[in-house]
């Protein structure tokens, strides 16, 4: 049966006719909205677009901005580019400059993690360079520092206490601002014993305080005098604090972090939270943010992990990498090869800041002592290790012998010493007088309760120039009645395995500065959980030494104090010292400007100082 509208059901009905004319309104007024902030966001990415594209003309030459009295054809350095970017706006000046392409390179290992602090190789730290930024850098033509981040610094009149002005205008990649309260954090992020930063606070613990003062100027106060307290405190790379303070409540996740990477350099990774080991490649893309006064080159620099030599050659060879160090075997017949020589330039140079290869001896394993605790038997293994014939042998001369962890042309450096020389007799009587004969015939030393005297050599198993040394070595232990059993190891397994101090001997090498502070690898201190001193070292007389030495700020008088250290370690030889290997390097002819400095070539410098012209680029994004 049907029913009547009444009056009450058509007042209900228009009612309702309201509302859905007003939910239409309200979405068309929505739509209007969201259509206008997407114009809006839009014009305001293509005014950022156009600000970039500005400010690469200004640097390049293209466009010069005109203040009172300035010229307009001011020299590189001048339109208000700060001291530490003129080698790259010189750069930009340069005819057929171009931005653009990507800087592809390759690690020849698995990284395990490249969150700062946590991370320990040079590998992690050349991805760091790109992203993280200090105060002040040093400039590689003087190799005096001047400032990046800081505009000014002062240094009181008793060096123990050092203020920076800061710059105003820099950002973190995420764009949040960089003041000195992330400076102040930085320092106590570093010192907090819950955060895995050993290696940092051993160096760091010399501060007695970081304080801003005002949101531009942030002051360092030493405890005691520390002879490069500069390099100290403006080196500090600088951490965001809304980033990585949320980590102090849960620190045990940052330890075990493999990608927690966030700072205000001309790189970042597109998610500075997401990277793990298991991705293989790094790659880096252009902070579209940057404050510095040239924007760089790349729009992306990526790292390839290529474990086997000879894939990496073929990969360079193919234009897939743009560069190449050659294994020494190999260097003489790709001079000679018209399709390498033909793409390629050719570097070959011992770098100013050479590192060193050595062979660790472990001398507390379990928390016993090892046969590598008795002076007599490490003085042995050195004699034992022919560094001159490996150099010949496994590095055709393309080396020289490391006396200590000083370079030869360093200060540092007692001119009267002398690397090890082979000396078998020497060895073979050292080891006697610490108790090792071949008590049973069979061609092995054993001690007094008839242990033989073997061990295993730890070291990288995907490079091969290590391999072959680590085979030469086994026969000439052996010939000594020393049983070594080569022992290769993952990257990441080895560095697990150093900071639990498991293992025998470790061939590895370090890194150098213009000035090496051995503080780190060799001081009793260091010999704990997760420190440099992974072999256990301990030597009061050192520990004096180089406590008086890093105490010392007048050159003069420091250098005698560290070369009566070197003269200690070459006695001690905590570490058998082996080489420092020159540079092979072959790079793709697409890259430019490459220039040769006093901290090396300046590929792979920031502020990044080459570039690829338009037409020889091959990446688009």
């Amino acid at each position: 049966m049907q029913k009547r509208l009444t009056a009450r059901d058509w007042v209900l009905y228009s009612l309702i006719t309201v509302l859905i004319l007003l939910l239409l309104l309200v979405m068309y007024q929505i739509d209007r909205q969201w259509l206008r902030l997407s114009e809006m966001q839009t014009a305001m990415s293509e005014q950022g677009k156009a600000m970039r594209e500005l400010k690469a003309a200004v640097t390049s030459g293209a466009v010069r901005p005109q203040t009172a009295g300035a010229s307009a054809t001011a020299t590189a350095g001048d339109a208000g580019v700060s001291v530490a970017f003129r080698r790259a706006q010189a750069m930009t000046q340069q005819e057929g400059y171009a931005q653009g392409d990507w800087n592809v390179d390759s690690f020849g290992m698995n990284l395990k993690t490249i969150t700062p602090l946590v991370s320990s190789d040079a590998y992690a730290s050349s991805v760091q360079s790109y992203v993280l930024e200090s105060l002040i850098s040093r400039n590689p033509d003087t190799l005096e520092w001047e400032g990046l981040i800081a505009k000014n610094w002062q240094i009181s009149p008793d060096g123990l206490t050092i203020s920076f002005q800061m710059r105003d205008d820099v950002t973190f990649s995420d764009g949040a601002p960089l003041t000195a309260d992330d400076v102040v954090f930085t320092f106590n992020f570093i010192m907090t014993d819950a955060i895995q930063a050993p290696r940092e606070r051993a160096y760091y613990e010399k501060l007695k305080s970081v304080t801003a003062k005002g949101k531009y100027e942030v002051v360092f106060v030493f405890k005691e005098p520390y002879f490069e307290a500069l390099s100290l405190a403006g080196g500090m790379s600088i951490f965001p604090k809304h980033f990585y303070e949320p980590y102090l409540k849960t620190p045990q996740k940052f330890n075990e972090s493999k990608g927690l990477l966030l700072g205000s350099g001309p790189y970042r990774l597109s998610d500075p939270k997401t990277w793990t080991p298991d991705k293989g490649n790094v790659e880096l893309v252009r902070n579209e943010r940057y404050w510095g006064d040239v924007q760089p080159s790349y729009n992306r620099i990526l790292w390839k992990i290529i474990q086997n030599d000879s894939a990496r050659l073929t990969t360079y060879r193919n234009g897939e990498i743009d560069s190449y160090d050659s294994r020494p075997n190999e260097y003489a017949d790709l001079k000679k090869d018209q399709q390498i020589m033909g793409k390629s330039q050719n570097f070959e140079y011992m770098p100013p800041v050479a590192g060193y290869s050595y062979i660790g001896w472990n001398q507390q394993r379990n928390g016993k002592p090892t046969r590598f605790a008795d002076k007599r038997v490490r003085q042995a293994m050195s004699y034992l290790t022919d560094v001159q014939r490996i150099i010949k042998d496994v590095f055709l001369n393309y080396a020289e012998p490391a006396i200590s962890p000083f370079s030869n042309t360093s200060k540092q450096h007692d001119t009267a010493l002398q690397p090890y020389a082979a000396n078998l007799e020497k060895a073979q009587t050292l080891l006697k007088e610490a108790g090792y004969e071949d008590r049973n015939g069979d061609g092995v030393m054993e001690d007094k309760d008839g242990k033989p005297f073997e061990f295993k050599l730890t070291y990288l198993e995907s490079n091969e120039d290590t391999k072959r040394m680590v085979l030469l070595l086994k026969d000439l232990y052996a010939k000594a009645g020393v049983k070594m059993e080569p022992f290769p190891q993952e990257w990441p397994v080895m560095l697990e395995n150093l900071d639990k101090k498991d293992f025998d001997a470790i061939t590895m090498g370090w890194t150098s500065g213009i000035e090496t502070d051995i503080y780190q690898m060799f001081h009793s201190s260091q010999a704990k959980a997760n420190g440099d001193n992974f072999i256990s070292y301990k030597n009061p007389e050192l520990d004096k030494l180089i406590d008086k030495a890093r105490a010392t700020v007048d050159d003069a008088t420091r250098m005698p104090i560290w070369q009566q250290a070197e003269r200690t370690m070459v006695d001690d030889q905590p570490y058998t010292f082996l080489m420092r290997r020159k540079t092979l390097a072959f790079i793709d002819k697409r890259v430019h400007n490459l220039q040769m400095t006093k901290l090396g070539l300046n590929f792979g410098s920031t502020p990044v100082e080459t570039y690829v012209p338009a037409a020889m680029q091959k990446y688009t994004q």
